[in-house]
Formats: structure tokens, C-alpha cells, sequence
């Protein structure tokens, strides 16, 4: 983070006003914090044995080597690479800089790399299914965020992001089951998302209730309800009413079959290849359109937007309504793609966790996609060390997608300021 102070000049000085730089000491901070962690992981539960990351799956056309590595030899190289980053950072912050992206990149794969590298020792870690699994764990979060983004980007705090991923996946499983189909599975989905938008913008647009109180409360509302109609509905109709069809992965021709690659990204489910689409799609519309324009004016500075014609409670309510349609779309992975069923509270607060993307991503829809990426391969992390007999603690692995999200959000972001109206009720007059 830089910001800049101009001094006030003593009387009768007519030299330019100084220019005072102050630097976050955030970045450099949290570099030597996660470097003394991996050091001392290491230094205290030493292990012994080699890593052997695959590349390839059985499927590959071209296959792969794997590539085998002395576990705490490679660990203990990383730790110092990481140093490095970390001095290289220190080094900036004292010369008044600030820390770059590129190298938060380097110092986090550096650090990824020394940590699975320790906590696979002896075994043999599926890289493409390691982060292939993240591709997919992360879809709900993307969609969420994605609608995180355009709701606050219009001035709405949308903390009922949890509540759209949890009516949509209510809704996938019910419609899908009725009619037989997945895609109709994610209308309903997305249906059911816009109309707990809709509640959302009725109590916060329209009668100024504080954003925040009625995110929780909606939150809590479909809790409730989907609960309550799985005990009463779902469970006793399970084969009518809550078995729809799934939507599993279909490889593309050619993309699929590029090594590596082709595994993560062109052999999803249908419901990835939406993903992407909705990425650049809302991307484009939100920097290049006058829609986007106009969303991002009423967000920025409502009153202006009023001034030169823009009908301000009209734009915010449309795009909180397609951001809880988007929303709810990512609620359909859980029932479609998932789990095939629909289960009480099955987002586990994801939604929550989608908030955070959005203040990660700093209101962008492409860095928010990133930050759920990031949080995807966390989540998918505690999954596969358990699978191969990881030492790291179950209770560790467990809180790890959590823990990336605090430090994500407090120290790797910098400063982030959102819409400048978000979360002000705009009253015309």
C-alpha cells in the first residue's frame, strides 16, 4: 500500500510542497511470519523419504514423468528462496516501495511447493488432481463472488451470497428431479437466487433497512426454510423430488488431451465451461458497456448518476437481481455436480468465503476469480493430504481454507477500498 502526504510548508517557503511516502509494512510482515511457519514445521517434524509429484492421469494421451524430490533437502531450499522474497520485500518497504504482485506470486508457489513438498513426504501427490479438484471446488465460490462483485459494484452489500447458493442448490435438486434435467436444474437455480436478490433489494433499496442486517437475516431465513422443507418434503419423496440428473465432466476434443493442462481446465463439468463464460462475460460487460458504466457510477457516487439521467433504485435493483441469478447458478454444483442431492446447509458458509474473494479481488471480477481459485485450492488441499497420510493434522487441514482467507484478506490485499456509495441507501431529493 502507497499513499502519499504533502508537507505543509514553513511561512514565507514558496519551494514545492514534499512528497512523503508511506508503505504498508503489511506484505513484508506476513512474508517472515509464513517463513518462520514452513521453517518451523519442518525444523520440528522433520520427514524423511521422498516426494513424488505426478503429472500425468491414466487417461493422458501423452504422459508425463513424475517428478521425485528428497523431501527435506527440497523443503529447507524453499524455506530459503522464501527468505529471500522476504528480504527482497523488507528491503522495499525501508527504500519506501511497495512489495510487487509478481512477487507475492513467487514467494506464495515457493512457499506451496515447500509445504506440499513436506507434508507428501514418503507418498506421491496427484498435481492435475490436486488442482483439477480445486478448479471444481472453487465453481460456487467464483459464481458467488462474481455476484458479490456486481451487487456491491452497484452499492448493495450482498452478504446474502450464502443464502443464493443455498436456494440454489435447493432449487437445482427440485427442479431437476421434477423435470429430468440438469440445465433445468440450473434455471431453477438461478430463479432461485434472483429471488432471494429480489427480498434483498426490496429491504435495502427500497425501504433503506441497513444491507448488512438483512444479508445475515436472509442468510438465516433459507437456512430455515430449506431445512425445513428437506425434513418435510425432500426426505420422504427423495426419488421424485430430490434426485436429479448430474452433470458430469465432458472433455473437449484436443484441449482436454494437452498434458496437464488439458486434465484442469477441458475436462470439467458443463457447469465449469458456464463458469468460464460467466468470468469474461461479466468482466466485459461491467469495463466496456454502458451498463456497466451506469452500474458503476451508481455505486461510485449515486447522486451524480441521478444528476445526468440515470435512473439509480432502477439500475441497482436490475443488477442485484443478475447478480443473485449468478449467484444462484453456483448453488446448482452442490446438487448437480456434487453431491446429486440436496443436503441441510451443504454451502458450509461458502458464501462467506466468497465475500472474502470480493475484498481479495478487490471489487474486480477477474481478480475476485483468482482469489476463489486460491481459496478452492485450499479447500481441495485438506482433502487430498488426507488421502495420502499426510502427518499435517486433521484439525489443521480442516481450518486451512480459513486460514488462507484471513491472511489473504489482512495482509497479502493491501489496502482495499470499495464502491464508494456501497452499503449507502440512496435517497432521491
Amino acid at each position: 500500500m502507497s499513499t502519499t502526504t504533502p508537507s505543509v510548508p514553513a511561512p514565507g517557503v514558496t519551494d514545492q510542497p514534499q512528497v512523503i511516502t508511506l508503505v504498508s509494512k503489511k506484505v513484508p510482515v506476513l512474508y517472515a511470519v509464513l517463513t518462520l511457519g514452513l521453517a518451523a514445521a519442518v525444523g520440528f517434524s522433520s520427514q524423511s523419504g521422498d516426494t513424488t509429484f505426478r503429472l500425468a492421469t491414466r487417461h493422458d494421451v501423452y504422459k508425463l514423468p513424475a517428478v521425485t524430490v528428497p523431501a527435506e533437502a527440497t523443503a529447507w531450499v524453499m524455506v530459503a528462496l522464501m527468505a529471500l522474497c522476504t528480504a527482497e520485500s523488507a528491503r522495499r518497504y525501508v527504500a519506501k516501495r511497495t512489495t510487487p504482485l509478481w512477487l507475492t506470486a513467487v514467494f506464495s508457489v515457493i512457499g506451496m511447493i515447500g509445504f506440499l513438498t513436506w507434508a507428501a513426504a514418503g507418498g506421491t501427490l496427484p498435481v492435475v488432481g490436486l488442482l483439477a479438484g480445486a478448479l471444481a471446488l472453487a465453481v460456487p465460490l467464483v459464481f458467488g463472488a462474481l455476484g458479490g462483485v456486481l451487487g456491491e459494484r452497484a452499492g448493495v452489500v450482498n452478504i446474502a451470497i450464502d443464502g443464493q447458493l443455498l436456494a440454489g442448490a435447493f432449487a437445482a435438486a427440485v427442479v431437476g428431479s421434477v423435470v429430468g434435467s440438469a440445465w433445468a436444474g440450473v434455471l431453477g437455480a438461478m430463479a432461485a437466487g434472483a429471488l432471494v436478490a429480489l427480498i434483498l433489494g426490496i429491504f435495502a433499496i427500497t425501504y433503506f433497512v441497513d444491507q448488512v442486517i438483512v444479508g445475515v437475516v436472509l442468510n438465516v431465513l433459507v437456512i430455515g426454510v430449506t431445512s425445513f422443507m428437506f425434513s418435510q418434503v425432500l426426505a420422504p419423496n427423495t426419488a421424485d423430488l430430490n434426485s436429479p440428473p448430474r452433470l458430469g465432466p465432458v472433455a473437449i476434443p484436443v484441449l482436454g488431451d494437452i498434458p496437464v493442462i488439458g486434465p484442469i481446465f477441458f475436462r470439467q463439468s458443463p457447469l465449469v465451461y458456464l463458469l468460464y463464460v460467466a468470468v469474461v462475460v461479466v468482466a466485459w460487460a461491467l469495463y466496456r458497456t454502458r451498463w456497466g458504466l451506469r452500474v458503476r457510477a451508481v455505486g461510485e457516487h449515486p447522486k451524480a448518476a441521478d444528476t445526468v439521467g440515470i435512473n439509480v433504485l432502477r439500475t441497482r435493483y436490475r443488477t442485484v437481481l443478475i447478480a443473485g441469478a449468478i449467484a444462484g447458478a453456483g448453488g446448482a454444483f452442490y446438487t448437480l455436480v456434487s453431491v446429486q442431492q440436496f443436503n441441510r446447509e451443504m454451502t458450509g458458509g461458502a458464501g462467506y468465503i466468497a465475500l472474502a474473494a470480493v475484498i481479495f479481488g478487490k471489487w474486480d471480477p477477474i481478480r475476485a476469480t483468482l482469489a476463489a481459485l486460491l481459496f478452492g485450492f485450499a479447500s481441495n488441499l485438506q482433502g487430498v493430504l488426507s488421502v495420502i497420510g499426510s502427518p499435517v493434522p486433521s484439525e489443521f487441514m480442516l481450518m486451512l481454507p480459513y486460514v488462507v482467507t484471513i491472511f489473504a484478506v489482512a495482509g497479502l490485499v493491501g489496502r482495499s477500498r470499495g464502491p464508494a456509495a456501497v452499503g449507502v441507501p440512496y435517497r432521491k431529493g
